[in-house]
């Protein structure tokens, strides 16, 4: 990995409100989101977040800047610089001094603390200090010492058709990674519900990945209005039948069925057919539908004289409860 300056542009010396203002700046112009035609947009947004996880972190940053660590947060280890004379620097044992420096790694970062005595007694403990056991041991760290930067979660639309939220289905949805993945809509699912995919999200280190949440919303459907498991729709009805009843056709998603229109029917009046909205996992909607009187296209001079012996005839008033 690159050195976490250089990723996010700044300088060793940057402030804390520098480094956030670079990560947030970068991080809007390499998010996925912003990048869909790009497929590498993702492992560069991850490179980004990981380098803030080590910059913007005022612990791991001084541990990177003492060498402690990488730019991947792992520690790294100096061992000992040749044999015999003494070994100035972090680390190394020197005779003249009449001892050893032994050290340990912790949260707190590589320790030093003087031994004192010679000999070989004294170096094979300070090889047990800090591999745990003997000379040829390796030395063992926790990945937990420095955490690990968390996968991130990717959030993603999907619009479907209102018979495929009824009836469920398999479609394909493009994801900001890049990726085209199958996606199964269950049977019964509302605007607003959502899918989780799980480690379909953006790569964290370490190979993990988040998840991804996609966010459904259903398509405008030129006859029935969604309303929680229920489907509403306007059903044009003749004057005739407002006013002698009838039967009627009613579209329904699995089907027309017969509608009985009772005489003298109101525009404005809701008829509701059992079970025929949205099915769910525990009961079905209904399909609530409103009656809506439709003058005739044609009105002729024979039509309004009808109206006209009507209003002369049988006057009345259904706005007088309007005040």
């Amino acid at each position: 990995m690159r050195d976490p300056y250089d990723i996010l542009g700044v300088s060793k010396s940057a402030s804390e409100a520098e480094i956030k203002s670079a990560y947030r700046k970068s991080a809007k112009k390499l998010h996925p989101d912003a990048n869909k035609t790009d497929p590498k947009a993702a492992s560069r947004f991850a490179e980004l977040n990981a380098a803030y996880e080590i910059v913007g972190d005022s612990d791991k940053r001084k541990a990177f800047d003492r060498g402690e660590i990488d730019g991947e947060g792992k520690p790294r280890f100096q061992g000992f610089g040749g044999q015999g004379g003494g070994r100035g620097g972090a680390g190394g044992f020197h005779p003249g001094a009449g001892g050893f420096e032994n050290f340990s790694f912790g949260h707190d970062g590589f320790q030093r603390r003087s031994s004192g005595g010679g000999g070989a007694g004294g170096f094979e403990d300070i090889l047990r200090g800090m591999f745990g056991g003997g000379g040829r041991a390796q030395p063992q760290f926790e990945q937990e010492e420095f955490g690990s930067p968390s996968a991130q979660n990717l959030e993603a639309s999907l619009s479907i058709s209102l018979e495929d939220a009824a009836k469920g289905a398999k479609t394909r949805v493009h994801l900001p990674t890049g990726k085209d993945i199958e996606v199964k809509i269950p049977a019964g699912i509302t605007s607003g519900q959502q899918i989780r995919l799980k480690g379909q999200g953006y790569p964290g280190m370490a190979g993990r990945a988040g998840d991804a949440i996609i966010t459904v919303t259903i398509a405008q459907h030129p006859v029935f209005t969604p309303d929680g498991a229920d489907l509403r729709l306007d059903l044009p009805i003749t004057i005739y039948e407002a006013v002698l009843g009838g039967k009627v056709r009613v579209p329904t998603l699995g089907g027309a069925v017969e509608l009985a229109i009772p005489p003298g029917t109101d525009s404005g009046r809701t008829f509701r057919l059992k079970g025929k909205g949205l099915k769910s996992k525990d009961a079905a909607g209904d399909l609530l539908a409103t009656a809506r009187i439709i003058m005739p296209q044609k009105q002729d001079d024979e039509f309004k004289a009808m109206m006209e012996r009507l209003r002369d005839e049988q006057p009345y008033d259904p706005r007088k409860d309007l005040g």
